[in-house]
């Protein structure tokens, strides 16, 4: 009768380390679109432990870190002022654009056109103010985190930091959640009035709609105000942890900070979008469309 071999005993001492994402991936057998399909989900699953590792360690040095007001300023001031031309043209474009095309389209099946700008006006509240400015902050806020703390870790800056029993989320993250927080709101509530307006110069343009009509609150309620608040409050958490997670996983000099940059540019896009998406879906349950 064979014998059983002996079960294997658990050493702490010699337990195994913790395997790269990367090597995980790499030693998926090759399976054509399944094995690229495992290596997607293992990467993306790492990538997301890692930016939820950073939002968690913020959130800590926010209570017990240093208290340093004057970085907290110096960013507001990158983000918010330095912002604020580029999103008024934008905004003012896209309220334009989204007034002329939704009364072209209203007309084809309605000719009144006196609740145009109600429902414009909530529209706007409710997600594009936020999303459209998040977007647009994404591109420019995003970019510009990741091309600077990758900068400073390509030129050891960040090593300087931790050899100085200092923490880069404390010196370097958590300043721009801080500010971040504050000016996407700001940014998006100018968005919104800056759209607004334009909204109603084209209203009266194209489809001679007075301001007193365009400028009709009746359809915005606590539920809209609710959501796209929370969306700012969102958005404005999500553009830093994601970009400065780019930017402190920046390897290989000028073409890694490029790198960086430019997905610090898709994954804070791709995390607006989502997080869009699940705010709205709770919003519509919670307050039953």
């Amino acid at each position: 009768m064979a014998k059983r071999a002996p079960a294997p005993v658990h050493d702490p001492d010699h337990a195994p380390e913790s395997v790269p994402a990367s090597e995980l991936r790499d030693a998926l057998p090759e399976q054509g679109f399944v094995g690229e399909l495992g290596g997607f989900a293992i990467e993306l699953f790492s990538v997301v432990s890692e930016v939820y590792s950073v939002f968690v360690r913020t959130l800590y040095y926010i209570a017990k870190g240093r208290k340093d007001r004057r970085a907290v300023i110096d960013q507001m001031y990158e983000i918010g002022n330095k912002s604020l031309f580029f999103l008024t043209v934008v905004m003012g474009f896209l309220g334009m654009i989204l007034v002329f095309q939704a009364g072209l389209q209203t007309k084809r099946v309605v000719p009144d056109l006196t609740m145009l700008g109600a429902n414009y006006l909530q529209l706007l509240v409710r997600d594009l103010a936020a999303s459209i400015g998040a977007l647009m902050l994404a591109t420019r806020v995003g970019a510009g985190i990741a091309a600077e703390i990758g900068s400073m870790v390509v030129t050891e800056q960040v090593d300087a930091l931790r050899m100085c029993a200092a923490d880069p989320i404390d010196y370097l993250i958590k300043p721009r959640f801080l500010a971040s927080l504050v000016m996407t709101t700001v940014l998006v509530i100018w968005s919104a009035m800056i759209a607004l307006l334009s909204g109603a110069v084209t209203a009266y343009v194209m489809f001679d709609i007075i301001p007193e009509t365009f400028f009709n609150f009746e359809l915005v309620g606590v539920a809209d105000l609710t959501i796209g608040l929370s969306k700012c409050l969102a958005y404005g958490a999500a553009i830093p942890i994601v970009s400065g997670h780019s930017g402190l996983s920046t390897f290989g000099g000028s073409e890694g900070v490029g790198w960086a940059t430019t997905r610090a540019v898709v994954n804070t896009s791709l995390t607006v979008i989502m997080l869009n998406m699940v705010i709205s879906a709770i919003g519509y349950l919670v307050f039953k469309g």
